[in-house]
């Protein structure tokens, strides 16, 4: 399985974060996941909501450039190592990570990790192959 992750595509400048936030605020949208990118003159804010077809449609009727892109959100043990047995067996199968994540959700004892792989299809396969928790949905 695969969550849709949201790019959206902003000026840095101050407050833009805000806007965005206060647009899912509006509409009723919790974010499960954060992270942002930046450069000097733009950044790149990935999300994974509740319901990432409202949020889209909410981004973009208030002017924002969005993207959908499929992840894997991979549960693993919260302790010492766990992510990096992940990230030897990514090494081993020859899975290109583009970037990585952390999530806002997770059970107890339990961390979420979010993946964008360059192989979106291998890189699922090798999860199931080797009995990884996927996370299916927020």
């Amino acid at each position: 399985m695969e969550i849709k992750q949201i790019s959206v595509f902003l000026e840095n400048n101050a407050g833009r974060l805000g806007e965005v936030t206060k647009v899912l605020a509006d509409v009723e949208i919790n974010l499960r996941a954060i992270s942002i990118a930046d450069t000097a003159d733009f950044g790149i804010l990935r999300l994974i909501v509740d319901d990432y077809e409202k949020a889209v449609a909410a981004l973009n009727k208030a002017g924002f450039t969005t993207r959908i892109t499929n992840v894997a959100a991979v549960e693993i043990e919260d302790r010492p190592g766990s992510l990096a047995r992940v990230m030897d067996l990514f090494r081993a199968t020859s899975v290109n990570i583009e970037y990585l994540y952390a999530s806002l959700e997770g059970r107890e004892g339990k961390a979420v990790v979010i993946f964008k792989l360059e192989d979106h299809d291998k890189g699922l396969a090798i999860i199931r192959e080797n009995g990884l928790s996927m996370v299916e949905s927020f």
